[in-house]
């Protein structure tokens, strides 16, 4: 008979998506009490490294250890149409335990890297949260290997990342565009003209690159978007669509139903009975 699974040496203090509109200052200068691991999935804000106040967009991970100072900035910053607005949103993560421990010193860690915007990173913070909002939990420890997992995921992208060439460069500015613009309506002109080159260049590179269009792409943001807008905010659907960057809430309605295979209203029923 096979031993029982060993409970990992880990622990999830706090998990969570967060969604600002309006200023935010955080600061501790004394350094934080744990490990923190925070990814920003939307807009702009920015966060001290180093000792200096660096931007953040969409695609930046933070990695803080025990007793490094932290510094979170989230102000009006200038758009694409030259506008001021605050507009961010990040999920986070709080842990301790000597696996992490452990994970932390394989590598020289910096406190900030680049990672996609994929269903695996984002699904795992997912998950991690939704464990951790169960009012009955009578498994905890998925949590804990949902976190493990995705502290795995994070070595994969950071040791395996390519050098980009020039072309993949302009493509992921491309794709950098569109995850900062998404809630506002864009035309490929706009994106085109972001890196200095011809629409039908820029279409060319970004479906070469990423397997899909630019139009295709910019729809996925949105509607992820949105779905975490209904699951962890009280906005009503009207304005999750209009938030979202969809122009009307008939279009949102039918390409939701269409992605996730139900109404944005039976998915908030939904998520929401499963003790979110």
């Amino acid at each position: 008979m096979a031993a029982p699974t060993e409970r990992l040496d880990l622990q999830i203090l706090t998990a969570n998506y967060s969604s600002h509109r309006k200023p935010f200052h955080m600061v501790n200068p004394e350094g934080l009490h744990s490990y923190l691991i925070r990814l920003q999935s939307f807009g702009r804000c920015r966060a001290r490294l180093d000792g200096k106040l660096e931007l953040l967009e969409p695609g930046d991970l933070l990695l803080f250890k025990p007793g490094e100072p932290y510094e979170l900035r989230i102000e009006a910053e200038q758009n694409q149409l030259g506008e001021k607005m605050v507009s961010s949103a990040d999920y986070h993560i709080f842990l301790s335990g000597g696996w992490v421990d452990e994970w932390w010193e394989k590598y020289d860690r910096p406190q900030k890297i680049k990672v996609p915007l994929s269903e695996g990173i984002i699904g795992a913070f997912r998950q991690i949260m939704l464990e951790q909002r169960r009012i009955s939990n009578p498994t905890p420890e998925i949590a804990e290997y949902y976190l493990r997992i995705l502290c795995l995921d994070i070595d994969r992208n950071f040791l395996q990342q390519p050098l980009p060439t020039y072309p993949s460069y302009l493509a992921h500015r491309i794709k950098n565009y569109i995850e900062e613009n998404a809630a506002s309506p864009f035309k490929l002109e706009d994106a085109a003209a972001h890196v200095g080159i011809s629409v039908s260049r820029a279409v060319h590179l970004f479906k070469e690159t990423f397997g899909t269009s630019i139009i295709q792409y910019a729809l996925e943001v949105r509607l992820n978007m949105a779905r975490e807008r209904i699951t962890f905010s009280p906005l009503s659907l009207e304005h999750v669509a209009e938030s979202s960057g969809f122009p009307n809430y008939n279009y949102f309605h039918k390409v939701f139903r269409k992605k996730f295979g139900m109404s944005p209203k039976q998915y908030r029923q939904t998520t929401r009975s499963h003790g979110i």
